[in-house]
């Protein structure tokens, strides 16, 4: 029986659309994986909490959790709905190539849109780091539930100004301390090989 292909490492680069400072990574993942495989990766390295849904949108189709599609049934035609756990992202950058983009919704409330861009795909090779790997990277993700774009800009402007009469709760509500730039490759790739390590 014939080995399957060994998986290629795909270079994406996402950027959450609409935010000041500009919040992007660059990531090596495996084509193999699903895209619900790379949903809980994008939560990890981007910063979310993994505490809403989600969607991907793949050219003239969606791509989402079984749950979401059968909620989203109730009001609207599912049809171009396919389930993220049977969606490959070598079926993605087959179906939309190299330079390829695809989007990435996360909180329909808020309504974070991701651009992804497919800068290559090339055989991983021996001896290179496993994948994933986060190699590049700037500024800090939003906090969960600030609001959207609109939301995380006021959220900024409060915070910097102490006179400004919503700074007490504003800062209260963060924890004290928030660095928008605040970006630490190191321990993005660190604590994700610990988390895997954990079983999680």
């Amino acid at each position: 029986m014939a080995k399957p292909p060994a998986p290629k490492a795909v270079v994406l680069r996402v950027e959450l659309l609409e935010v000041t400072p500009l919040v992007w990574r660059r990531v090596l993942v495996p084509d193999n994986w699903t895209l619900a495989a790379l949903h809980h990766y994008l939560q990890w390295v981007i910063g979310w909490a993994d505490s809403h849904a989600h969607e991907f949108e793949v050219g003239a189709g969606l791509v989402a959790p079984d749950w979401w599609i059968q909620e989203a049934g109730a009001d609207e035609d599912t049809s171009r709905y396919r389930d993220e756990r049977q969606v490959s992202l070598a079926a993605v950058v087959a179906e939309l190539g190299v330079r390829g983009q695809f989007q990435y919704c996360y909180d329909m409330g808020d309504g974070w849109e991701h651009r992804i861009i497919i800068e290559s795909a090339l055989p991983a090779k021996v001896g290179e780091p496993a994948l994933p790997l986060c190699v590049a990277g700037e500024n800090a993700c939003p906090p969960e539930d600030v609001g959207g774009p609109h939301g995380y800009t006021r959220f900024l402007e409060i915070l910097a100004d102490r006179q400004h009469e919503e700074y007490a709760d504003t800062a209260h509500w963060i924890g004290g301390v928030f660095d928008p730039k605040g970006f630490d490759l190191n321990r993005i790739n660190r604590d994700w090989k610990g988390r895997k390590g954990r079983g999680r």
